[in-house]
């Protein structure tokens, strides 16, 4: 579907596009023909993003800031209001995303925080545009940022974990639901790997070795979505497809197995859990 959006032109409209893979995703966007509506908090950042996306976009294009805190529904139907009052939406991608430290029984605060900018924010996005994208009756796609660590839930940030996993099904019951009215619009869950954006920066000066940059993982994700994949799991440096394959297979076996949570981190299951990721064998 993402081959029809582009090919009919129109808007994509990016959460959390100020840096990171949100910038990335908003540049690749331009390349491809699309106008482009930035939504970040507004400040220094926002505005070298749009001043980035205009000189690959070209001085015709549509390339607006709208300086959005998602965590606010009235600043999401905003956003959407600009949207379509200045075209019809391609792409709608909800992106933007906080990580804070949390535990399961402190920080509350941090859960609270991280829900309503990771999920609540993404769920404000799919509610202010999927109703008027489907009424458009046009081809579109939207996109979600989930993370692996919604998948297979590695212990050190519960609360961040939650909000992801959250994301993933938000999505599967939207693409689900979206199927059955026979909407044009296909939705694709994007899982960037070890990727070095602002957010890491901010505490890794400098980039792993691990690491691959925003560009990389959003070609990689936009071929794949170009594709009609659903689930989009990037690689990196380190972790490859297959690895990531066997590391949420395992994940899927302590339901179907009745291994104790997290196994794959419990030192009971250390050897076993090697030699799955080595060869796919327990």
């Amino acid at each position: 579907m993402y081959q029809k959006a582009v090919a009919e032109g129109g808007l994509a409209v990016v959460t959390g596009a100020a840096s990171g893979v949100g910038l990335a995703a908003a540049l690749r966007f331009a390349e491809a023909g699309l106008g482009v509506l930035l939504a970040d908090l507004s400040g220094d950042h926002l505005d070298a993003a749009v001043e980035e996306v205009r000189k690959i976009a070209g001085p015709n294009a549509t390339v607006l800031a709208v300086p959005t805190d998602v965590s606010d529904k009235v600043q999401v139907e905003h956003l959407a209001d600009i949207a379509f009052q200045t075209g019809q939406v391609a792409v709608l991608m909800n992106n933007a995303g906080i990580s804070v430290p949390s535990s399961t029984w402190e920080n509350f605060d941090a859960w609270t925080r991280m829900m309503d900018v990771n999920f609540f924010g993404v769920l404000r996005g799919v509610q202010s545009f999927t109703q008027r994208m489907i009424d458009a009756g046009r081809p579109a796609v939207i996109i979600n940022t989930g993370s692996k660590q919604g998948i297979t839930t590695p212990p050190g940030n519960p609360g961040y974990n939650v909000t992801k996993a959250a994301v993933k099904v938000l999505s599967e019951q939207l693409a689900h639901e979206l199927r059955e009215a026979g909407a044009p619009i296909s939705v694709h869950l994007f899982v960037p790997g070890f990727t070095y954006t602002g957010m890491i920066a901010s505490w890794l000066p400098e980039k792993p070795a691990s690491a691959w940059t925003s560009d990389q993982t959003v070609d990689y994700f936009i071929d794949r979505m170009s594709n009609g994949e659903f689930y989009i799991l990037c690689p990196d440096n380190d972790v490859d497809s297959v690895r990531d394959k066997r590391r949420a297979e395992w994940a899927i076996g302590d339901i179907i197995e009745n291994r104790p949570p997290l196994s794959r981190w419990h030192a009971d299951y250390k050897e076993a859990f090697a030699e799955f990721e080595k060869t796919g064998k327990s």
